[in-house]
C-alpha cells in the first residue's frame, strides 16, 4: 500500500478539531436531549442530517463509525493495519449469519458494518456450506465457520461458537500483527487482560483453560495462581499487577469486572495518550483511529446511561479512557 505517511498524519491534524475530547465528560452533566442537541452542534456522526430525536443517538454512532471505516480504508498504512482494525467485522458477521441461519431469523441488528470481506459472500458460504472463498481470504475465518457447523451438529446450543470465532481471531490478528511492533504490543496485551479476566470469572482452573485465548504472554500456570490466595503475588512483578487487583477486589466484594473491562477496552487509545507527542510513523494513524472508535463507545455509554437515568459521577466512572 506504502502511503505518505507524512501526508496522512497532515490529513488527521485537520480532522482532529472535530474530536469531541473534553466533550464527552461535559455530556455526562446534561440531561439527554441537551447532550444530544450538543452532539449534533459538534458535527457528530453528520448531525441534524442523521438524526433528529434523542433517540436516534445510535444513528449517529452508527453514520460516525462508517466515516471511522471509510477512514482506514483510504489512508491505513499498509496492509496490516487496514486487516488489524476492520477483520474482527468478519469474524461477528460470520458468527451472526451463522447465528440467525441456526434460529431461521433475519440478521436484522445482528450485523456489523462489512470489514474485509463482503456480507454477500459470507452469507453465500453458509448458503452452500462451502467456505472455500472465504478460505483464499481468510483461512482462520474460514475454519472458524467450518467447526462451528461441526458443533451446531453435535450441540444444538451452540454453546462454543462464540469461543471458536473469538480464539480464530485472535490467531489471525496475530498472524497479521506479528512482523508490526505497535500492533503486536497492543493485541498480547488485550490478549493478556481477556484471560486474566477470563481465570477471575471461571469456576476453576480447567474451565478456564478451555477458554483461554491462544495468544499471549502469560503462561497457563500464572494464570492459574488466580485461582490461589497467591494471586496478587504471582503478579505483582508484572506490567499486570495493578489489572489482576482491581479483577480480584471486585471479585471479593462480588461484583461484576466493569472497572477492569474499561481498563482492557481502553488500553490502545492509553498506549498512544501516555506518549502522544512522541508518536512516530504509523502511530499518529493507530492512535486517531482508537480515539474516535473510543468516541463512539463512550457516546453509547453516555446515552444509554442518560435515558436510564443513571446520575453523573456514575456515567463517569463508565466511561472508557478519554
Amino acid at each position: 500500500m506504502g502511503l505518505d505517511v507524512g501526508y496522512t498524519n497532515g490529513v488527521i491534524a485537520a480532522r482532529e478539531k472535530y474530536l469531541l475530547k473534553e466533550k464527552i465528560a461535559r455530556l455526562c452533566e446534561l440531561s439527554a436531549e441537551e447532550a444530544f442537541r450538543t452532539l449534533l452542534e459538534s458535527g457528530f456522526g453528520g448531525g441534524a442530517e442523521t438524526a433528529t430525536g434523542v433517540y436516534d443517538y445510535e444513528k449517529l454512532i452508527a453514520a460516525e463509525e462508517e466515516k471511522i471505516d471509510a477512514f482506514i480504508q483510504e489512508y491505513a498504512p499498509s496492509k496490516a493495519e487496514k486487516a488489524y482494525l476492520l477483520a474482527a467485522r468478519d469474524f461477528h458477521n460470520a458468527k451472526a449469519i451463522l447465528k440467525a441461519r441456526y434460529l431461521q431469523t433475519g440478521t436484522d441488528r445482528m450485523l456489523a458494518p462489512e470489514g474485509l470481506l463482503s456480507i454477500s459472500l459470507i452469507s453465500a458460504a453458509f448458503e452452500e456450506e462451502n467456505f472455500s472463498n472465504i478460505e483464499s481470504e481468510n483461512p482462520y475465518l474460514a475454519r472458524a465457520c467450518t467447526r462451528s457447523m461441526e458443533i451446531l451438529a453435535e450441540d444444538p446450543s451452540g454453546a462454543k461458537i462464540g469461543e471458536v470465532f473469538e480464539k480464530a481471531l485472535y490467531e489471525y490478528l496475530f498472524s497479521v500483527a506479528k512482523n508490526k511492533a505497535v500492533l503486536k504490543a497492543l493485541l498480547l496485551a488485550k490478549a493478556d487482560m481477556t484471560n486474566i479476566l477470563t481465570a477471575v470469572r471461571s469456576i476453576d482452573a480447567e474451565s478456564a483453560m478451555e477458554r483461554y485465548l491462544p495468544i499471549g504472554t502469560i503462561k497457563p500456570e500464572r494464570l492459574s495462581a488466580l485461582f490461589e490466595d497467591e494471586g496478587d503475588t504471582a503478579f505483582a512483578k508484572t506490567p499486570y499487577a495493578a489489572f489482576v487487583k482491581t479483577c480480584l477486589q471486585a471479585k471479593e466484594k462480588g461484583l461484576p469486572a466493569t472497572e477492569a473491562e474499561r481498563i482492557r477496552d481502553g488500553y490502545d487509545a492509553e498506549y498512544f495518550a501516555a506518549r502522544k507527542y512522541e508518536l512516530e510513523r504509523t502511530e499518529p494513524f493507530l492512535y486517531y483511529v482508537y480515539r474516535r472508535r473510543l468516541e463512539c463507545a463512550n457516546v453509547r455509554i453516555v446515552f444509554a446511561c442518560l435515558l436510564a437515568g443513571v446520575g453523573e459521577a456514575e456515567i463517569k466512572k463508565r466511561l472508557r479512557a478519554i
